[in-house]
């Protein structure tokens, strides 16, 4: 359904496109002005917040167009950088949610010398994964993390996007302590404070997460209490790109944690 809807968007973009562009822009600018009247400007707001998340679905599958099915994400923000820099030859590497293989294809290419496994429960993705031109030292497992994890020892854990579709982080987080045996847990989230609208999404009732599936995006303080919860210790945290990248290391004497999972109290 979705390739055929594509397919007609692109017959249609024809017919659209003998207008000229300045009078295309002027008419969907319109429309949004439009979208945009009432007298009650949260329900107004809230409506133009749900268009624009409607926009950045069409710039995401045009942007993976343009990357031949990688988005270009990967090359211009060079967060896979943050990985590597801090996996050294030799370590093995456990990459959880490792997608279509992305960053665990970065750290094996850029480490030769470690052992990389990548973990998905998606067969789709995974199928991707292992269809990529992949090093030797690069594997894929499929398995629920949330369930079990391949026997280790793991010297580093890599959560890339992953911890926000989780809802007990700080189970999930004790139980990969414990499982893995891991001495260093690299984490990238994004993060809630990276613009003003966030919070105004959230305040005349729009949604406020760049995924559906998303279920926190958390400020710097919840990261900073569910890490601690969960029995890490934050050994660097950067916020580039509206996102935090940590490396983290367990507490000594770590494992499932007795502490309550704190929240911000200006969350809902």
């Amino acid at each position: 359904m979705k390739r055929l809807a594509l397919g007609l968007a692109d017959l249609l973009a024809h017919g659209w496109r003998i207008l000229p562009r300045r009078l295309r822009h002027l008419l969907v600018k319109g429309l949004f002005v439009l979208e945009s009247r009432g007298p009650d400007t949260g329900a107004a707001l809230a409506r133009l917040f749900a268009l624009q998340d409607d926009l950045e679905h069409v710039v995401n599958e045009r942007a993976l167009v343009h990357g031949r099915g990688e988005h270009p994400k990967h090359r211009l923000m060079r967060y896979h950088d943050f990985f590597v820099d801090r996996i050294a030859d030799g370590e093995r590497v456990l990459d959880v949610g490792c997608g279509y293989g992305a960053v665990a294809r970065s750290i094996a290419r850029g480490r030769p010398g470690a052992k990389v496994v990548g973990l998905d429960y998606d067969k789709g993705r995974l199928a991707q994964a292992r269809a990529a031109d992949n090093p030797s030292n690069l594997a894929f497992v499929e398995a629920d993390a949330t369930r079990a994890v391949p026997d280790g020892p793991w010297d580093v854990v890599v959560l890339s996007n992953v911890l926000e579709h989780i809802s007990d982080r700080v189970g999930f987080l004790s139980a990969l302590i414990a499982g893995t045996g891991a001495r260093r847990f690299l984490i990238r989230v994004p993060l809630f404070e990276r613009d003003w609208k966030l919070p105004m999404r959230r305040e005349v009732g729009a949604n406020y997460y760049s995924d559906p599936d998303h279920k926190i995006e958390p400020m710097l303080s919840e990261f900073r209490a569910e890490t601690h919860a969960a029995g890490l210790e934050i050994e660097e945290l950067q916020t580039p790109w509206g996102e935090i990248w940590a490396s983290l290391r367990p507490q000594a004497g770590a494992g499932p944690s007795s502490r309550a999972h704190a929240a911000d109290p200006a969350r809902p």
